[in-house]
């Protein structure tokens, strides 16, 4: 399969900025422990979707409220599009949603982390 030159892939701004700020947010918890026992990771679903966990443990977001955000028919056991729901529980970001959420799934998270390590 041949693939063009990444200059020439088509990006959605609104993605990649919110990707830049994620990398920047995950290099700036980086300190040579928390980065091999913790971390970052975006999965698919099966229903289809993405579900993103993020390590709070060892971060400025360890100690800190997070107010759950719901969207749609997320507390169902077959969610229908669109939804998507984040919440905090046992040290760990969540952020799961249908195959459409992924950026406000990360913006969502983003945001909080940039607001609280203000």
């Amino acid at each position: 399969m041949h693939l063009p030159p990444l200059a020439k892939v088509r990006r959605l701004p609104l993605m990649e900025d919110t990707l830049k700020r994620l990398q920047d947010w995950f290099k700036s918890q980086c300190n040579g422990t928390w980065e091999h026992d913790s971390g970052v990771s975006i999965e698919t679903t099966d229903n289809p979707g993405w579900w993103l966990r993020v390590n709070l443990v060892g971060t400025a977001l360890e100690s800190r409220s997070f107010s759950p955000v719901n969207k749609g028919n997320c507390l169902g056991l077959d969610p229908r599009p669109p939804w998507s729901r984040c919440y905090v529980e046992n040290g760990v970001f969540n952020g799961a949603g249908d195959a459409d959420s992924l950026d406000g799934i990360l913006e969502t998270f983003v945001a909080w982390a940039e607001q609280v390590t203000k």
